[in-house]
């Protein structure tokens, strides 16, 4: 067989390759459009100094490599895509966080708690940034400040309290109540 591809190339596979692809996809027109692309594909390969000794199986092979292609990317839309229902709106409401002003609201009280942060004593201040965001252990915070290990829960029931007081303020509860602390909030002293 001729290493080069022609038009006798494409007269004699042509229509069998797009009737492989019609059966494999079950859509004449992408069977159409594949069967470009595979002979497309296969030129390509060819322009850039390729050896092609058997064109017939390469065009199959290409083919079968884009009808995979062609069903991964099926399967993708198909998880992404959701057709409307009848009588169901075309524009659904997004999450309630991205309403406007529930977004202000938690930019709000992100900033609010930044600030209660910022207000704390220098020492508790690193003690709760060292534990809660840096993710140290009370010992190891210990340890890295040069503070026993009461002192840093000392410092972090502080910083505790003031980031809770700070966020019943921005929910709309008084400034002044306060509510036991829950286990969550000693998860890190182990």
């Amino acid at each position: 067989m001729s290493t080069g591809l022609g038009w006798t190339v494409f007269d004699r596979y042509y229509r069998e390759l797009l009737n492989f692809l019609v059966r494999q996809v079950a859509d004449r027109a992408t069977a159409a459009d594949l069967t470009q692309e595979s002979y497309a594909r296969v030129y390509a390969a060819q322009a850039s100094g390729s050896s092609i000794q058997e064109p017939r199986a390469l065009l199959y092979r290409t083919a079968r490599n884009l009808v995979i292609d062609h069903q991964r990317h099926g399967a993708v839309r198909a998880g992404v895509e959701v057709a409307p229902k009848e009588n169901e709106p075309l524009e659904a409401a997004g999450p309630c966080d991205w309403e406007p002003e529930v977004a202000l609201s938690s930019h709000q009280g992100v900033l609010a708690m930044v600030a209660a942060i910022d207000k704390l004593p220098p020492r508790c201040r690193e003690a709760f940034m060292l534990n809660r965001f840096d993710g140290l252990g009370y010992a190891q915070v210990a340890a890295q400040m040069g503070i026993s290990v009461k002192m840093v829960e000392q410092h972090i029931k502080l910083a505790l309290d003031s980031c809770e007081r700070c966020r019943r303020a921005s929910a709309g509860g008084t400034v002044g109540e306060t509510t036991p602390r829950t286990k969550l909030h000693r998860s890190k002293h182990l």
